[in-house]
């Protein structure tokens, strides 16, 4: 049986969360992406389209592919499969990869770590291959975990073939898809110590030491600018999915197709640049914020606090007039043990009476339960409390 709670937050002078599906007209004069094959641009906690030109075409995505690559690496992070320290040995497949690459040998040992930078920053195909190997066992069960996740992500334009992006027969994608996958890397904030890298170096004081420059030159020249995949081969053209943060509002554009590195930077510029002239973001939602308490007789902490997983903040068009914003408070049945983190409920935020969103919860604490002596002290304290009465 679920426990309801109906939390009556009203929020003031805060802009109304806009459904994922709702996208924003964009007049043509604009003149946003001109040049790409197809663009988007999206704010990646509603998912909401501000702009889109011919987003679902399917099309070679480069070394954009990385960007699925980067995120089935860091779920793997967060589930304990894998650690940032652990030793990945480069196989024959692995270093004998062409295209940009950190230079890996057969047999060489590298942390996953500087793997991860080496794609992050490089784009090292030879380091992608070598981190897949590493998870997957093969390249190719690797792949299978990338269109699994595909088909998880719900996505209809994407077909991988291989994890790092080279040109193969039906190996496809979009700018909406590319957004989408996006939109799951970013939720991870470790990517961005990695991305917002523009220069570093590998196998640092080594006589093989190895200087790394970021493929994607926004991260230097736009401040805003954190991340996050650029592409290019003859068939794709040139391509870059890009993601930067001013204030509380984060955007991903995508731009498929463009003609040259320049342009790919300056009409990746230009969508940004609309997307913050536009909308404002304000977050009412911290990890730290305390939803309710949850009080549990046998448990042996008895009242923890129930929190969001996630921080959340809404996107408004900043024309726009603000909204009253309401939550109601979803409690699964409760069963002891219970680990911080572990999804508890749901918070569903309403805007005017509307729902917008449902958030996951959790506790801010393990809690255990309780021993009997711990359960024999309560019931004890309860009697001399006038709280039980015999009769």
């Amino acid at each position: 049986m679920k426990k309801f709670i109906s939390i009556l937050l009203v929020l003031f002078l805060i802009p109304s969360i806009v459904k994922a599906s709702d996208t924003i007209k964009v007049n043509k004069e604009v003149g946003l992406a001109s040049n790409a094959k197809s663009a988007i641009l999206i704010e990646p906690v509603t998912g909401k389209i501000i702009f889109e030109k011919n987003s679902h075409e399917k099309l070679a995505p480069a070394s954009m592919t990385k960007i699925m690559s980067m995120l089935l690496i860091m779920e793997s992070l967060d589930k304990g499969v894998i650690k940032w320290d652990d030793k990945v040995t480069a196989s024959d497949n692995a270093s004998g990869m062409g295209g940009s690459q950190i230079l890996l040998e057969t047999g060489e040992q590298m942390t996953v770590r500087d793997l991860f930078k080496g794609i992050a920053v490089a784009s090292g195909n030879d380091a992608v291959v070598a981190m897949a190997e590493y998870i997957a066992g093969s390249e190719e069960e690797f792949v299978k975990m990338m269109n699994d996740k595909v088909r998880e992500l719900g996505l209809k334009d994407t077909v991988f073939k291989n994890p790092h992006g080279l040109d193969t027969a039906n190996h496809y994608s979009s700018a909406y898809d590319m957004a989408m996958i996006a939109k799951e890397l970013v939720k991870y904030n470790e990517v961005f110590k990695f991305t917002s890298i523009y220069e570093d170096y590998l196998r640092k004081g080594t006589d093989r030491e190895l200087w790394l420059v970021n493929t994607n030159k926004l991260v230097k020249f736009n401040p805003i600018v954190d991340g996050l995949k650029t592409g290019y081969t003859k068939e794709a053209g040139y391509c870059l999915t890009a993601t930067g943060k001013k204030d509380d509002l984060r955007l991903i554009s995508v731009v498929m197709g463009e003609p040259d590195i320049n342009t790919r930077s300056s009409e990746t510029n230009e969508l940004l640049n609309y997307g913050f002239s536009k909308f404002k973001a304000q977050n009412i939602i911290k990890k730290d914020m305390i939803i309710d308490k949850l009080i549990i007789e046998k448990a042996a902490n008895k009242s923890v606090n129930i929190v969001p997983i996630n921080e959340y903040s809404i996107v408004k068009e900043k024309n726009k007039k603000l909204g009253k914003i309401t939550y109601d408070l979803s409690l699964n049945n409760i069963k002891l043990p219970i680990k911080k983190g572990k999804k508890i409920g749901k918070l569903t935020v309403y805007e005017d009476g509307k729902e917008m969103n449902k958030l996951d919860v959790t506790i801010n604490k393990d809690l255990k339960k309780a021993n009997i002596i711990t359960l024999y002290g309560r019931y004890l304290k309860s009697i001399l409390n006038g709280n039980i009465k015999f009769k």
